[in-house]
């Protein structure tokens, strides 16, 4: 089995900070966890005892300056985990989690183990949002794959996360700098950051990040609430395949390196196979 790490950086976000800590830890082994809090103000939460979870000073004043500082501050962390051990480093946000297929029958870390990388792997990106009248406020108490059904195909989280070679992730881990991608079979990261009404109006109101300029970010991002709750839910299976060809033939004109869906708006229903992932 190779040797997996996973990082991310978090700021005010322990509801799905423990989430992450418990699915990766579960995945890969809380040893191999590393978590940075975005500012010394910052308190480090119980449960991330046993991982190598620290503090740091504040990365920038504004999304656009701060997003720029957090990915090269990352991207310098991975690079010394490469190079001091590791096989492999998962970058991701902590509202996101890369998921195998359980039709595969494998953890995260059997997957991953068996795949020949060049630079990066990514996973085919799902954007959860909440169908309004059918699903409720998500909670810590419950599976979120038991409380959250339906996700838009979205190119944005076709992200390039997983890397094998010290490189250089641009904002968002969204790209990866002077480096194409590859899209992992029966490999999905799903994105729960948009898929609560009632946590993004929290969001909304949070002064810390309207002062960051979150707040045009986090109102455009709420539309995959309408699109779950709106559009027909398609195929899973025959719309992720299709994806998966469609997001790594076709490319945006302004960056060969991130995939396209010609705007395509696409939201498929997750199977049940899926439910008791996380």
């Amino acid at each position: 089995m190779k040797r997996i790490a996973a990082i991310t950086m978090v700021r005010n976000d322990d509801f799905f900070l423990a989430k992450w800590v418990a699915y990766y830890g579960k995945e890969l082994g809380l040893e191999n966890l590393y978590i940075y809090f975005d500012g010394l103000d910052q308190q480090i939460a119980d449960f991330c005892r046993d991982t190598h979870a620290q503090a740091v000073e504040k990365i920038g004043t504004h999304v656009v300056s701060a997003e720029k500082g957090r990915l090269r501050f990352l991207s310098e962390k991975a690079s010394a985990l490469l190079s001091s051990g590791y096989d492999m480093v998962i970058g991701v946000d902590a509202d996101e989690f890369i998921v195998v297929d359980p039709k595969r029958g494998k953890s995260l870390a059997e997957y991953l183990s068996e795949c020949k990388i060049g630079v990066s792997l990514s996973a085919l990106g799902l954007d959860f949002g909440q169908k309004l009248g059918e699903e409720g406020d998500l909670t810590a108490e419950q599976p979120f794959l038991r409380q959250r059904h339906y996700a838009q195909i979205g190119t944005r989280y076709t992200k390039p996360s997983v890397v094998a070679k010290p490189c250089v992730w641009g904002s968002g881990f969204h790209r990866i700098k002077g480096h194409n991608f590859s899209i992992g079979k029966d490999l999905y990261l799903l994105h729960f950051g948009y898929c609560d009404k009632r946590r993004l109006e929290e969001r909304f109101n949070d002064a810390s990040r309207l002062s960051q300029g979150w707040g045009k970010h986090m109102q455009k991002r709420s539309r995959t609430i309408r699109y779950v709750t709106e559009l027909k839910a398609r195929d899973f299976d025959r719309w992720t395949r299709f994806a998966r060809i469609c997001q790594t033939v076709v490319r945006p004109p302004y960056a060969w390196n991130k995939p396209s869906m010609l705007e395509l708006r696409i939201v498929v229903r997750i199977p049940d196979r899926f439910a008791d992932i996380l």
